[in-house]
């Protein structure tokens, strides 16, 4: 990555120090700790929060080092818990072109994102109406895989579900049919409750129709409704079969959805989430990128 103009780049590290100065410890999650110097987070928890290293989050304040990605820009707003003003504004400093709405570097609604890094106990994620994942608590990625590093249609499960066989694996063979049409059913009330003019889930919809004959068979059908509460079997590489109740909490727009993952009464599941910290991460097929 390339580097930027060196007025631009002071006024961004000068915007994300005074974006960190004013959040506490407590509004991320974090603890206070017993000797804190600065009203707001450290250099160093920011960095934990965004994914990034220590030194070159340090050198992004100081006005130096190379062009953030468009991908650290989200991650930033999102630790810095900036309003979508701040966020564009960020991506103008940092002279990045500001994502989509539907995209996985979208901004994630504020309150959705709050209530996240208070579900430190249960899997959570917050997802779009298409199903492009957005941010996910570390329980989530141990339970569902790491869905952060899909671009493009890819980025949406719905879009790989129907293209991609191994997509599948997280599901048993026996429950695949039902899947399919609930996806389809609930693509199709995302689409009727976005804008006329809005082109993105009619791109991806044209897509499926045109490569996946499952899909088009289903779109047929004409069913709409749209996934809110749900009892799912999971398969978990290491775990094995978990079932879990999803539940939904929609954003004001229908844009965005928190998920979390409670166990299904009358089954062992709990035990099994309360193994999924120790597990750790599961690995899933490499994303392109």
């Amino acid at each position: 990555m390339g580097g930027m103009g060196s007025v631009k780049y002071t006024e961004l590290g000068a915007f994300l120090r005074s974006r960190r100065g004013r959040i506490r410890p407590a509004d991320v999650g974090l603890p206070h700790g017993p000797r804190r110097r600065v009203p707001g987070l450290r250099r160093d928890e920011v960095a934990q929060l965004a994914g990034a290293s220590v030194e070159y989050y340090t050198e992004l304040e100081r006005g130096a080092g190379s062009q953030p990605s468009e991908q650290m820009i989200a991650a930033l707003a999102r630790a810095l818990r900036l309003t979508a003003d701040e966020r564009d504004y960020l991506y103008h400093l940092a002279d990045r072109p500001v994502p989509g709405p539907g995209s996985a570097a979208s901004h994630v609604h504020p309150g959705m994102l709050d209530l996240l890094t208070r579900l430190t106990s249960t899997p959570a994620q917050v997802i779009t109406d298409l199903h492009v994942t957005l941010v996910q608590n570390p329980l989530a990625v141990a339970l569902l895989g790491d869905h952060s590093g899909f671009r493009g249609p890819r980025a949406s499960f719905v879009h790989r579900w129907f293209t991609e066989p191994d997509a599948r694996r997280l599901y048993p063979e026996a429950d695949h049919e039902g899947q399919s049409r609930a996806f389809v059913a609930d693509l199709r009330a995302a689409a009727a409750r976005r804008d006329a003019k809005d082109t993105e889930a009619g791109s991806m919809i044209s897509s499926l129709l045109g490569t996946s004959p499952e899909f088009a068979a289903l779109w047929a059908e004409h069913d709409v409704a749209f996934r809110r509460v749900d009892r799912k079997r999971l398969n978990h590489p290491a775990l094995g079969l978990i079932e879990v109740n999803c539940l939904n909490l929609f954003s004001e727009d229908g844009r965005q959805r928190l998920l979390w993952f409670t166990p299904a009464v009358g089954t062992d599941s709990a035990g099994l989430l309360d193994l999924l910290a120790v597990i750790g991460t599961q690995d899933i097929s490499e994303p392109t990128r």
